[in-house]
């Protein structure tokens, strides 16, 4: 256990945090420059049309979406960090990452969209103004969870929590190592994928939009349980369980939304941040109404 607690006073080191970052920011550059270089291969015809889902080497926007990328990784980082100081902050950066998932996405659909006078007659314009609604209300969304959590009556560290929040800290650093493996896997994977369909040994790939996370917010999922129920062994108050266990259904909600196409998606997003906001004003409401923390 001593090795854990040395590598989580690694990973959690604010120094080590500030370098990833730097790490990160120069990855996306480079990311961005290369997915510009492979549009214009693509122009040139050096390319073969399908090396990449379509609009992706073929409209100069969609090489955002490599940057995005890039960032949501960071924002995976930054959802480890916050796992040991505050449970709420770590349910906000699972919906910050949702939220980045749906703006990379848009990316994607803005270089899908088709302008033209009978607009609503393309599926993936009308999954693009679906996605810049959806987002719009996340934001707002999210906006307002985060301001609820800062509201929230916070708990002074005792005796009895202290051995809770060491817990936290070993469970980041083997999420931190699952979330290393699975990246090095997830993109391994869509490498392979990639040259069966470009050999037609496969008819259809991964959706790009949803590589690492579909299995990442399963593995979330299993985290939040596993926290929730340690947590009963050091944390007694009622409305806290409760309000744990909501924040688990609503990732749960947001893990179906990987296995639901166009407009339910989105929805499904929507309403599982949404009753992460509700269940936390509930939380505040009643913890303060009751004088209890």
């Amino acid at each position: 256990m001593k090795g854990l607690d040395s590598i989580a006073n690694k990973i959690l080191d604010d120094h080590f945090k500030e370098r990833f970052d730097q790490l990160i920011i120069n990855l996306s550059i480079v990311g961005f420059l290369i997915h510009v270089f492979l549009v214009f291969l693509h122009w040139l015809h050096v390319l073969p049309v399908d090396l990449l889902e379509g609009s992706m080497l073929t409209n100069p926007i969609a090489t955002l979406y490599t940057p995005f990328t890039f960032i949501l990784v960071f924002e995976v980082y930054l959802l480890i960090y916050y796992l040991p100081s505050s449970f709420t902050t770590f349910v906000s950066k699972q919906y910050e990452i949702i939220s980045l998932i749906v703006v990379r996405r848009i990316f994607k659909d803005v270089s899908n969209a088709t302008l033209s006078l009978d607009w609503f007659a393309y599926d993936y314009n009308i999954q693009l103004l679906a996605d810049l609604v959806g987002l719009i209300l996340l934001f707002l969304i999210i906006q307002q969870f985060n301001r609820q959590a800062r509201l929230s009556p916070k708990i002074g560290l005792s005796e009895r929590i202290a051995p809770f929040l060491r817990f936290k800290r070993r469970i980041s650093v083997l999420l931190f190592a699952a979330f290393i493996g699975l990246t090095i896997f997830s993109f391994l994977k869509w490498l392979l994928e990639t040259y069966w369909y470009l050999t037609e040994q496969i008819s259809e790939v991964t959706n790009v939009n949803w590589i690492f996370y579909h299995e990442f917010f399963i593995l979330l999922i299993l985290i939040d349980v596993l926290v929730l129920i340690v947590s009963f062994k050091h944390i007694k108050n009622y409305n806290q369980l409760i309000r744990n266990t909501g924040f688990i259904l609503s990732t749960v909600l947001i893990r179906l939304s990987f296995s639901a196409e166009g407009l339910i998606n989105i929805i499904i997003i929507i309403f599982g941040v949404l009753f992460g906001l509700v269940i936390q004003a509930i939380y505040n409401r009643g913890t303060v109404s009751s004088g209890k923390v």
